[in-house]
C-alpha cells in the first residue's frame, strides 16, 4: 500500500532506527510541513482568482433561477450529526481500547472520557471482598508516601501475595501519580514470586504514554521482549493511540505496520486513531489511504472522523478525495445526502477553497439535487471567512428573493464587518435588516454589544441593550456576561452586579465562564475584594472553582504581591487537589465523598474563627493610627478594653502592615496581655512584616520566640523566612535557611521552591546553579510550577547563555505533562526574545512542525518586540498583517512595542497614531504602554507631555504602580529635575507604596548634582524617618 512504502522511504531516511525515537521527534516538523508552493503555483493562483468571477456570476445565476429546495424550517433538521450509520460489532472490547476510542469522540464529555481512561477502575468482586480489599490497602501504601524506601519497606512488610490481577487493579488506581506507579512496577520486577504479564505491562505503557514519557515506553517495550511477554492487540492499540495523541505521526505508523507485521488485525479503535492523527498533521495523503482500507473491511467510521477527514482533504487541495468520502457517507451511512453535501460544502469553505464550493454547487445543480437552506448559510459562512463580503451580500440578496433569508444570516456578514473593524459598514447593515423586518438573533447583539464596549462606547452598547430588552430578543448568560464585563472595564462595578444578579431573575443560570469573564476583568483593574465576592457567590451557587480560575487569581495576586491574600487561595487550590484526588479515589471503590466547602472569604484571616466584629476591629485600626508616639497609642489601648483573639490580631496586623514600628510594637503589646498567646498564624504574620521592613534581628528574634514557646513551625514560617532574605539579594542566607527548614525534618511545599528559585534567578544575589538544582527537585517532589516561576527561571537560563539548560526544563515539563507543546515552547522562545537572543528564538520556531500556527497565537507579541529591538521595522508589521490574516489581530502588547519603537526613533507623530488607533481597536492601554510613552517623551525632553501622561493616570487610571514611580523618577533626575522627582517621593508615601532605596538613592544623587545640598539632606532624612517606621526598634 502507497502508505507503507511512504512509511518505509521515511525510515530509510532515519535510518531504520526504531527504537530512538529523539530524532523521530527532530523529523516530524518535516513529516508535518505541507510543502511549499513555487513561483508557478503563485501565478496559476492568480490567474484561478481573476477567472473566480465569471463562476461566481455562473453560480448567481443558478442560484437566482426557479429551482426545488427542500421543504426544511430554518434551524430544524430531522438529522441528528450523533447518527453514525449502522452500528459495528466487536466480539471483545478491551478496557484500554475502549478509552481510546472515547478519547477521539469530539461529542463526548469530557469528565467522562477523563473518568473513563482506564475505563473500569472499580473494582470486580473475584474471589470475594479479598481482592478488593487488599488492592485498597496496598494503594493507599503507595500514595502515602513520596520516598521509594518507605514505600517498600511497607510493602515487603505487609506480605501481600501479589498476581497479576490485583497489580494490574492497583496500577489502574494509580494512574494520576505515574511516578508512583512505576516505582511499584519495578519494585515488582525485583520481588521474588512474581512476573510481570502483558497485561500489567499494558497498564504501565498507557500510564507511560498519558505522561508522555516515550522514553520510558521505549524501555518498557524493551522489558516486554526480556521477559517474553508478548504483545497484544491492546498494546499496539496503546501505542498508537499515544503517539498518535502526541502528535508524532512517525512513530505511530511505524507502530501501526509493527502490528500488521506480527500478524494482528488492527481494530477499529486503531484505525480511527491512526486517521484522526493523520488529519491532526494534515497528512492527507496517508489519512486517505488507512480511510480506503477501512472502507474495504465494510467498517464504518464516525461522524466526527467523517467530517475532520472532509476537513483535512479539503485543506490538502485533494477534491477527488473528498467527492469519494462523501460517496462513502450517502453509500454506507444513514446520512441524508443534502446533509453529506452540506458538511463537503461547509469543509471547502473552512479551508477557503472558494472556487472549489462554486464549482460544488454547479455539480448540484448538473445532479437535479435538492439545495438545502444549510447550503446557502454555508456558501455566504465561506464567502464570510474569505473576507468576500459583496459576494455573500448577493449570496443574500438571491436568499431574501426566494423567501429563505432570516436575521441569522445577516449576522454572519455583520459578524465579519466587526472583525475588519467596519463598525459602521456593520451598524449600518444591523439597521438594515431590522427595516427589513427582521429580527436580529441574540448572538449578533452580543457582537455589536462587545465590539461597543471595547471601543469605549459605553452608553451606545447599554442602548442596543435595551433595544433587545423592548423588541423581546431573547436573552442568555453569554450576552449578560457581555454586559457584566464592559461595565467592570468601565469600573462600573455596581452597575456589572446589577446585571450579573438579573440571569437569576430571569431563570438563566450563570455559567463558569460567566465567573471566569467576570474575575479576568476584576483582575484587570485590580479589585481583589470584588474577586473573592465573585468567588463566594459561585460557591453559594454549587459551582466548582475549577483549577483555571484559581491559577488566574493566584498569579493576580502574584504581580499585585498581595502575599496573605496569596497564601490563602494557595490553601484553596491545596484544598481543591485533595478534594478532586479524593473523589477518584473514591469513585474507584463507588463511594463518593462528601461536598467539598472552600469556605472563601474577602480576608485570608476569617479562614480562622471569627471571633471579633468589625467596629472592634475599625476601633483599633484607628488608635493605631492616631499617633506616632507608641506609649500614647498603648494608653488608648489599655483602655479600650477590647479582648483580642488571634484571628482579631492577624487581622489588624494585616491592616496596619505599611508601619512595621507600630505593628511590631502592637504584636509585642497584645502578646503580654492576660489570657492571650501568640500562634503560629500570629508569628507568622510579624515575622513578614519585620522582613518587609528588612529588620532581620527582630525576624529571627521572634522565629526563636515562637520556638521556645512551643509553637508549631510549618512550611510556611520557614517560607516566610526564605522569601524575605531573598527579597533583600540575600539569597545565601536564603538557600542557608532552605538547609536548616529540611535538617529540621519539615518538608518544603510548593511555595518555598517556587520563592526559593525566583530570587536565586533575580538580578541580586543570582545563583543559577542552585537555582537548577532546585527546580530539578521541585519536579521531582511533584510540584507544578506556574506561569510566573516557569518564566523568570527560564529568562535567567536565555539571559545567563544557558540555552540547553533552558530547553531541558521545558521538555521535561512537557513529557511531565504539566503543559501542552505549544504553551511550553512559548514560554522558552518569549524568554529567548525578552532576552535579545532573536536568532535563537528564530531557530526554535523554525523546528515547530504542525503546531507551529497555534505557537504564533502565543508569540506574536514578543516576536514584533524582538524584531523592532533589532530595527526590523518591515519584518515587524508582515508578521503583524499575516497574523491578521488568520484572524489574529494586534494585541496590546504589538502596539506597546511599536510605541517604544517609533519614540525610540524620535517619531512622536507615528507612535501618537498608533497610540490612537490601538484605543479605536478597542484594545485599551495598560500601565505598560503609559509608561512607555512617560519614557518616550522623557528621552526626547518634553517633560511637561510627560507630566500630562502621568496625571491622567493618576485621574483616570490605570493607577500608577512601584514600578512607574520608580521609572519616572529615574527619567527626572537623568534630565536635572530632581526636586520633581522629591514630589513623586512624597507622592508615593502618601498613598501607602513604599520607596526603595535605589529611589531614595537616584533622588540624593540628582540633588547633589544640580547643586541642592538642602534639599538632598531632606531626602536622606526621609529615607531615616521611614526605616525607623518600618523596624521595631528605634
Amino acid at each position: 500500500m502507497r502508505y507503507l512504502s511512504n512509511i518505509r522511504f521515511l525510515c530509510f531516511n532515519l535510518g531504520h532506527d526504531l527504537t530512538h525515537f529523539q530524532l523521530y521527534s527532530s523529523n516530524i516538523s518535516t513529516l508535518s510541513k505541507p510543502p511549499k508552493r513555487t513561483r508557478d503555483n503563485l501565478v496559476r493562483n492568480a490567474t484561478e482568482t481573476n477567472s473566480i468571477a465569471s463562476l461566481f456570476n455562473e453560480i448567481t445565476g443558478i442560484l437566482g433561477t426557479d429551482f426545488h429546495i427542500a421543504n426544511e424550517t430554518p434551524g430544524v433538521s430531522s438529522f441528528s450529526e450523533t447518527q453514525v450509520g449502522p452500528a459495528v460489532k466487536r466480539e471483545e472490547r478491551y478496557s484500554c481500547t475502549e478509552s481510546i476510542c472515547e478519547n477521539d469522540e469530539a461529542n463526548i464529555n469530557h469528565a467522562n472520557a477523563r473518568n473513563t481512561n482506564l475505563v473500569d477502575t472499580k473494582l470486580e468482586n473475584v474471589g470475594g471482598n479479598d481482592v478488593s480489599s487488599i488492592v485498597r490497602k496496598i494503594t493507599e501504601i503507595i500514595r502515602s508516601e513520596k520516598g521509594l524506601s518507605s514505600i517498600e519497606e511497607q510493602l515487603e512488610k505487609a506480605r501481600f501475595q501479589f498476581d497479576s490481577e490485583i497489580v494490574e487493579k492497583v496500577l489502574k488506581r494509580c494512574f494520576k501519580v505515574p511516578h508512583l506507579a512505576l516505582r511499584f512496577f519495578n519494585w515488582l520486577q525485583v520481588t521474588n514470586g512474581f512476573s510481570h504479564t502483558t497485561e500489567t505491562y499494558n497498564v504501565i505503557l498507557y500510564i507511560a504514554g498519558e505522561a508522555r514519557e516515550f522514553d520510558l515506553v521505549e524501555n518498557l517495550l524493551k522489558g516486554m521482549e526480556t521477559h517474553s511477554c508478548k504483545k497484544d492487540i491492546k498494546t499496539w492499540t496503546i501505542l498508537v493511540s499515544h503517539y498518535g495523541r502526541a502528535k508524532l505521526v512517525v512513530q505511530a505508523l511505524l507502530a501501526f505496520e509493527e502490528m500488521k507485521k506480527t500478524g494482528l488485525e488492527p481494530d477499529l479503535a486503531a484505525y480511527r486513531v491512526m486517521i484522526r492523527s493523520l488529519c491532526l498533521a494534515k497528512r492527507a495523503e496517508i489519512a486517505v489511504e488507512l480511510y480506503k482500507e477501512v472502507i474495504s473491511k465494510d467498517v464504518t467510521l464516525d461522524l466526527n472522523l467523517h467530517k475532520l477527514l472532509l476537513n483535512c482533504l479539503a485543506g490538502s487541495g485533494d477534491i477527488v478525495s473528498v467527492h469519494l468520502v462523501a460517496d462513502n457517507m450517502i453509500k454506507f451511512s444513514q446520512i441524508p445526502v443534502e446533509k453529506v453535501y452540506a458538511f463537503v460544502l461547509k469543509s471547502l469553505c473552512i479551508s477557503r477553497r472558494i472556487r472549489e464550493a462554486l464549482e460544488f454547487i454547479r455539480d448540484l445543480k448538473r445532479r437535479n439535487l435538492t439545495y438545502d437552506l444549510e447550503i446557502f448559510e454555508t456558501l455566504v459562512k465561506g464567502l464570510c471567512k474569505a473576507d468576500r463580503i459583496s459576494d455573500a451580500l448577493e449570496i443574500v440578496d438571491i436568499m431574501g428573493r426566494k423567501h429563505m433569508v432570516d436575521g441569522r444570516v445577516y449576522g454572519f456578514i455583520i459578524n465579519r464587518y466587526l472583525k475588519r473593524n467596519d463598525f459602521f459598514e456593520a451598524f449600518d447593515l444591523f439597521q438594515t435588516i431590522k427595516d427589513l423586518g427582521y429580527m436580529p438573533p441574540t448572538s449578533t447583539y452580543t457582537d455589536l454589544i462587545q465590539y461597543l464596549f471595547k471601543t469605549n462606547r459605553c452608553q451606545k452598547a447599554c442602548d442596543l441593550y435595551n433595544e433587545m430588552l423592548e423588541r423581546g430578543v431573547e436573552l442568555d448568560s453569554v450576552i449578560i456576561t457581555a454586559m457584566v464585563a464592559g461595565h467592570v472595564r468601565q469600573n462600573h462595578i455596581s452597575e456589572a452586579w446589577k446585571y450579573f444578579n438579573s440571569m437569576e431573575q430571569r431563570g438563566i443560570s450563570p455559567t463558569r465562564k460567566s465567573y471566569l469573564i467576570f474575575i479576568k476583568e476584576l483582575c484587570k483593574i485590580s479589585n481583589t475584594d470584588e474577586i473573592f465576592k465573585v468567588l463566594n457567590k459561585m460557591q453559594a451557587s454549587n459551582i466548582t472553582v475549577g483549577d483555571e480560575l484559581t491559577h488566574l487569581v493566584i498569579c493576580y495576586l502574584e504581580r499585585k504581591g498581595d502575599t496573605d491574600k496569596l497564601e490563602f487561595m494557595k490553601q484553596i487550590e491545596r484544598n481543591l487537589k485533595g478534594y478532586h484526588q479524593e473523589r477518584e479515589a473514591l469513585s474507584n471503590i463507588g463511594t463518593e465523598p462528601e461536598d467539598l466547602n472552600l469556605n472563601i472569604e474577602s480576608n485570608p484571616s476569617e479562614q480562622v474563627s471569627k471571633t471579633y466584629n468589625e467596629k472592634d476591629l475599625e476601633e483599633v485600626c484607628r488608635i493605631l493610627s492616631s499617633s506616632k508616639q507608641w506609649c500614647l497609642i498603648q494608653e488608648s489601648l489599655e483602655e479600650s478594653n477590647i479582648k483580642f483573639t488571634p484571628a482579631f490580631v492577624v487581622e489588624i496586623l494585616h491592616n496596619c502592615h505599611l508601619n512595621g514600628h507600630i505593628a511590631l510594637s502592637f504584636f509585642s503589646w497584645v502578646g503580654k496581655q492576660e489570657g492571650y498567646s501568640h500562634t503560629t498564624e500570629t508569628y507568622n504574620m510579624g515575622m513578614k512584616i519585620s522582613g518587609r521592613g528588612k529588620d532581620f534581628k527582630h525576624m529571627r528574634n521572634l522565629f526563636y520566640e515562637m520556638r521556645r514557646k512551643g509553637c508549631l513551625i510549618t512550611s510556611d514560617t520557614w517560607t516566610i523566612m526564605i522569601t524575605q532574605y531573598g527579597r533583600a539579594g540575600l539569597t545565601e542566607i536564603s538557600l542557608k535557611k532552605f538547609g536548616e527548614m529540611r535538617a529540621s525534618q519539615c518538608k518544603p511545599n510548593g511555595s518555598t521552591y517556587k520563592y526559593l528559585i525566583l530570587f536565586l534567578c533575580g538580578k541580586r544575589g543570582r545563583k543559577v546553579d542552585e537555582a537548577i538544582e532546585s527546580f530539578n527537585e521541585m519536579i521531582h517532589m511533584g510540584f507544578i510550577p506556574d506561569k510566573e516561576l516557569i518564566e523568570t527561571y527560564v529568562d535567567c537560563l536565555c539571559e545567563v547563555g544557558k540555552l540547553l539548560d533552558a530547553r531541558k526544563c521545558i521538555e521535561n515539563l512537557q513529557k511531565a505533562g504539566f503543559y501542552t507543546s505549544p504553551l511550553n515552547y512559548s514560554l522558552f522562545i518569549r524568554s529567548l526574545l525578552r532576552k535579545g537572543r532573536l536568532e535563537e528564538a528564530l531557530t526554535v520556531l523554525d523546528e515547530i512542525g504542525a503546531e507551529k500556527s497555534t505557537l504564533d497565537k502565543y508569540i506574536c507579541g514578543s516576536l514584533v518586540h524582538g524584531l523592532l529591538q533589532r530595527g526590523r521595522l518591515e519584518e515587524a508589521l508582515t508578521k503583524v498583517e499575516s497574523m491578521k490574516k488568520l484572524d489574529i489581530f494586534p494585541t496590546i502588547h504589538v502596539y506597546t512595542s511599536l510605541i517604544i519603537y517609533f519614540f525610540k526613533e524620535k517619531q512622536i507623530g507615528k507612535a501618537l497614531e498608533i497610540f490612537e488607533k490601538m484605543r479605536k481597536e478597542g484594545c485599551e492601554p495598560t500601565i505598560v504602554t503609559y509608561c512607555a510613552m512617560i519614557r518616550g517623551y522623557m528621552n526626547m525632553g518634553k517633560v511637561v507631555d510627560a507630566w500630562n501622561i502621568f496625571y491622567q493616570l493618576r485621574l483616570k487610571g490605570p493607577f500608577p504602580d512601584f514600578r512607574t514611580y520608580s521609572m519616572f523618577i529615574t527619567s527626572l533626575c537623568r534630565v536635572d529635575k530632581s526636586e520633581e522627582a522629591l514630589h513623586l517621593i512624597n507622592e508615593m508615601l502618601e498613598n501607602g507604596i513604599a520607596p526603595s532605596s535605589v529611589n531614595f538613592r537616584t533622588v540624593f544623587y540628582g540633588l547633589n548634582r544640580e547643586g541642592k545640598q538642602t534639599l538632598a539632606r531632606t531626602v536622606l532624612q526621609k529615607k531615616s524617618s521611614l526605616t525607623r517606621q518600618r523596624k521595631f526598634l528605634t
